[in-house]
């Protein structure tokens, strides 16, 4: 026991070591889960820019600071101006690092902002829930965040109810399992909750149970679960989560797949398994370098429509005749840069100088290689239906700032213009006299129905009718502005907050719009810059809601 005490305590200031080089604190709120965004650097607390400032960065200063999800971003000292250094400015995160300074940024101290910038946020309150020591994020042993630190659940009367509860709040899907006796090791500090008695639709915390704090557990009672998203496949040795080498796990290992009759099909389902959208391309011979170790898949045979890779007919796990040389791999819609599209300087909303939203600014398109297929795209894109003519030299007029695309090459049939081939963002040789148009067959875009759902009269999911049926809109970039034109588009008056993560559940079917960048002045949804009907790399658990006066 001397012995576990001291490596209990050993592991403990070693996450505070790590901690106090990453901190992070929510300031000028009366709740401990919302405020203006502080971080401490060079031995002194400063402030973060909010230029660009959205979901994706709140998210992992929620997580970071133990408050669950993300439900508002707040702008221009919403909680008050801080003072010192602004420490962090341009801060771009993809939503899924651990600590805010894992982010990309400026760089410390790197800035062109004033304290009337100050970034804030406003997160779930609800006690977090973590999975630790797992051979997946999806299983583990059961960790709360409660009064300032983690703790862990004991396994009295600990049963699958208990686990669905957990794993639907950590977006782990369904349960597998409930596990007791530390099956997933021993945990530290205090444990904070015993005899939860979940029915398997609330949040832990509001499982009836003794009170925090109260038990009679030790550690060897630690409780833990498995969960059925139990993330076995993963893609390796990549700049992006949605593109490398597939890597499945068996057996306790990581192993790769065999390129054997390797084809979009068996991409797309790894895509969608992972929620990375749809496959872009797959990948042979190594592509993205061999893998080591097991080749657990090969002659896999995907119809494209199954939920995960291992329900797809393959030669048995393990069996094989490759060489790691032949490692297949994917690249998913979800690595492709999304870049809202908008039209400007036509005569109509369906025409008009192309302009594409990238790296926090609007930028044009040159007309090098510029044809009908990429008008196709972008009138597609916009919601415009098809294309009537494709126009350079600057048509419509020459546009200012950043030429984004150059040598744009589409096919015709992708979702959005930054899926087409092109010389790379900001890689031209143009001048704005050169800047690409088009026209399109709708003289108006196509009217957009809203809604809400799953909560009050003026409160709930937001949801658009398109292509025939009612679909979501997913919560990346989505703000009060996008918030402010939905409130006013179903008559209510202000917007109060622009909720993200489901915060009124999960809807079904399509999700319709994603990036949404309205300006907040726009009379309807469907006026605001997307990325297009349809083109998205979300999944249902990022739907977007409002909350509007009544």
């Amino acid at each position: 026991m001397k012995t576990e005490s001291f490596l209990c305590v050993l592991l403990l200031l070693l996450q505070t070591g790590l901690s106090d080089a990453v901190s992070v604190r929510l300031a000028n709120s009366a709740n401990r889960c919302s405020g203006r965004v502080e971080v401490f650097h060079n031995s002194q607390w400063g402030t973060v820019c909010d230029d660009i400032w959205d979901m994706n960065d709140a998210q992992v200063v929620c997580r970071q600071v133990g408050c669950g999800r993300a439900v508002e971003v707040t702008h221009t000292a919403h909680f008050g101006q801080g003072a010192g250094p602004i420490w962090m400015d341009d801060v771009q995160c993809s939503g899924t690092e651990t600590f805010l300074t894992d982010c990309r940024h400026r760089g410390f101290g790197s800035h062109n902002c004033v304290h009337g910038e100050d970034a804030g946020v406003v997160c779930e309150e609800a006690n977090s829930v973590r999975l630790v020591g797992g051979s997946s994020p999806c299983s583990g042993r059961v960790e709360v965040f409660y009064s300032g630190e983690w703790g862990t659940v004991c396994d009295d009367i600990w049963d699958l109810n208990d686990a669905r509860v957990v794993c639907q709040q950590v977006g782990c899907g369904n349960a597998v399992a409930a596990r007791s006796y530390a099956h997933f090791g021993e945990g530290c500090g205090q444990i904070w909750m015993d005899n939860v008695h979940c029915t398997g639709n609330e949040a832990v915390s509001e499982c009836p149970h003794n009170g925090f704090g109260a038990h009679n557990c030790r550690h060897h009672e630690d409780a833990g679960v498995v969960c059925q998203e139990s993330h076995d496949l993963r893609l390796a040795d990549s700049t992006h989560r949605c593109s490398g080498r597939v890597e499945f796990y068996h057996n306790g290992q990581w192993g790769t797949v065999c390129d054997d009759h390797w084809d979009m099909n068996n991409a797309h389902v790894v895509c969608r398994q992972l929620s990375c959208g749809n496959a872009v391309t797959a990948t042979h011979f190594a592509h993205f370098g061999q893998g080591s170790g097991q080749i657990w898949l090969d002659d896999v045979h995907c119809l494209g429509n199954e939920t995960e890779i291992t329900e797809c007919a393959h030669q048995g796990v393990g069996i094989h005749n490759c060489g790691h040389y032949e490692d297949a791999g994917v690249v998913c819609e979800g690595a492709i840069p999304s870049t809202p599209v908008r039209l400007q300087g036509g005569g109509s909303p369906c025409s008009g100088r192309v302009e594409v939203f990238y790296n926090g600014q609007w930028g044009t398109v040159c007309d090098d290689s510029w044809g009908l297929n990429d008008a196709r795209v972008v009138c597609r894109q916009v919601g415009c239906g098809n294309a009537v003519a494709a126009r350079s030299y600057a048509h419509f007029g020459p546009g200012g700032g950043q030429i984004w695309m150059d040598d744009v090459h589409c096919t015709g049939g992708e979702a959005q213009l930054s899926q087409c081939p092109h010389n790379g963002f900001g890689a031209h040789n143009c001048g704005h006299h050169e800047d690409a148009g088009v026209e399109c067959q709708a003289t108006t875009p196509p009217p957009l129905q809203v809604r809400l759902v799953n909560g009050s009269s003026c409160s709930g999911r937001v949801e658009v009718f398109y292509g025939g049926q009612w679909g979501t809109v997913c919560d990346d970039s989505w703000d009060m502005n996008d918030a402010r034109v939905v409130c006013r588009q179903l008559g209510f008056g202000n917007a109060v907050a622009a909720r993200g993560f489901a915060h009124y559940g999960r809807g079904t079917g399509e999700i319709w719009m994603d990036n949404v960048l309205c300006t907040g002045d726009e009379s309807q949804l469907s006026d605001c810059p997307h990325n297009g009907f349809g083109a998205h790399n979300c999944v249902h658990h990022e739907d977007a809601g409002v909350e509007c006066q009544d």
